[in-house]
């Protein structure tokens, strides 16, 4: 095996909370397979929730802006991004497999394998880009039509969806790259590509949209370029190295085992998000049958719910580091406890934010839009989802665990059952059979959330997930 270029085993670390808030930010060289698992969180999770903070942004931004233009052109955005799921279900099916990859080698100590599965998992990022934004590209209106948008909205809308769609190669690689520097224990990097990005887009949206006046297409615009900037800070990173592996002309070589291998570790994962992204747009299908009032209402309830989510997920994704290095270095224990601290601090953290979102859900509506009609449905969605907030903090660090540690397979199977034969039918029942409209989607969002949070903690500790090879 190849040394690893670390070398924080052999300095004195400063572990005081300021200086280890510093190191989170700035990046960080230690060995997150030894020395104290709060320590490590830290570290790793900082950044992380920044990171998704910053990705969120992208979608605040654009319905900010978009808002300004009517409840169609919001739609046009809420749609789109409902048809966007299913690449984010790809690229972070892929990120998944890169992340477990890279991870588990970094573990290991062999930084030949992390740059191999580097390079690998950018052979399978680049080809499904491609069928992903030809397909996009070319039946963009026939989607909007599909998700139920109104004639007007699939007129002004569809080059936005087209530009979205087709230009996905830069959220693929966006998710991608930064999901490679998570693996390796790199979160800073991260962080820093996507504020960057966050900036090109803030800067060009308004301008496209209303200097340009190219309305909500210039929205799409702004963003795509704006994480193309990102895509190219991250290659350069990358691939000048960093200091946990080099990649070098030989990494590119194919290793067709080594590809089936992530082949078979990303597709569980692919699907596992497929299954969500799946449930999100029967739920907005059922929302549509209720007017662009309630999609937009809905589009924007669901956005500052995400928002509120990043906490969540970035220290979900701390987890998941910690359990690949961990299982990577022969250390099960270590990596269990890794997940439970973070369970922990993740449920308080939540708790607290659904609570200002349920007392605070009408002002913070009020930023993104003043129709009363849209407000009313986007603050009964903020409200009701909400509620179930400690179950979302604890789901998302034990699921995206099992990911972490290459068990793709298993929160594949729970989202099945919960999402398609739970949800999307309660969302059906509840908002025409009960005739509850739009709320009745709400309630069905909290309930199988937090159904899904309940079983994967009870199958999370039969522990079968310490026994996958990678």
């Amino acid at each position: 095996m190849s040394e690893l270029n670390i070398n924080a085993s052999a300095k004195t670390l400063d572990n005081s909370f300021w200086s280890i808030l510093k190191e989170a930010v700035r990046g960080s060289e230690r060995d997150f397979t030894q020395g104290s698992i709060g320590t490590a969180i830290i570290i790793l999770a900082v950044p992380m929730i920044i990171e998704m903070f910053a990705e969120s942004l992208f979608a605040i931004v654009d319905i900010f802006y978009v808002s300004k233009l009517g409840a169609d052109a919001v739609a046009v955005v809420a749609i789109t991004e409902t048809m966007m799921y299913v690449i984010f279900s790809v690229a972070m099916g892929i990120s998944i497999g890169a992340t477990a990859s890279v991870a588990r080698r970094i573990g290991e100590k062999d930084a030949d394998g992390a740059a191999r599965a580097a390079t690998h998992s950018i052979y399978l990022g680049i080809v499904a880009s491609i069928i992903m934004g030809i397909i996009g590209a070319i039946f963009a209106p026939q989607f909007l039509r599909l998700l139920g948008a109104s004639e007007n909205v699939i007129s002004i809308g569809t080059d936005f969806t087209r530009i979205m769609l087709g230009g996905n190669v830069v959220v693929m690689f966006l998710f991608l790259l930064n999901a490679i520097f998570r693996g390796a224990g790199n979160a800073a990097i991260a962080m820093r590509v996507l504020w960057i990005a966050n900036l090109v887009n803030i800067v060009l949206c308004p301008i496209f949209i209303f200097v340009l006046n190219w309305g909500v297409t210039g929205a799409a615009i702004g963003t795509t370029i704006g994480r193309g900037v990102g895509v190219a800070i991250a290659a350069y990173a990358l691939f000048r190295g960093n200091s946990r592996f080099t990649i070098e002309r030989k990494h590119w070589q194919i290793d067709y085992s080594r590809l089936w291998r992530l082949v078979k570790l990303g597709s569980p994962a692919t699907l596992q998000f497929f299954i969500q992204t799946a449930s999100f747009i029967g739920l907005i299908r059922v929302v549509a049958g209720f007017g662009s009032d309630a999609v937009a209402g809905y589009s924007i309830g669901w956005r500052v719910v995400i928002f509120g989510i990043l906490p969540s997920v970035g220290l979900a994704n701390a987890a998941a580091t910690l359990v690949g290095q961990n299982l990577g270095a022969e250390n099960p224990k270590r990596a269990e406890k890794a997940v439970w601290t973070t369970v922990f601090i993740n449920a308080i953290i939540q708790t607290l934010v659904g609570l200002v979102f349920v007392l605070l859900a009408h002002p913070i509506v009020r930023i993104f839009t003043d129709d009363p009609n849209v407000m009313r449905y986007a603050v009964d969605c903020l409200t009701i989802v909400s509620y179930g907030f400690f179950f979302y903090g604890v789901g998302m660090v034990i699921e995206t665990s099992f990911n972490g540690a290459g068990d793709t397979w298993t929160p594949t199977i729970l989202n099945f059952f919960v999402f398609w034969l739970f949800e999307i039918p309660l969302a059906y029942l509840l908002a025409y059979k009960f005739e509850m409209g739009p709320d009745g989607v709400f309630w069905a969002i909290f309930l199988a959330f937090s159904m899904l949070t309940v079983v994967s903690a009870f199958v999370f500790k039969l522990g079968r997930w310490k026994l996958k090879k990678v």
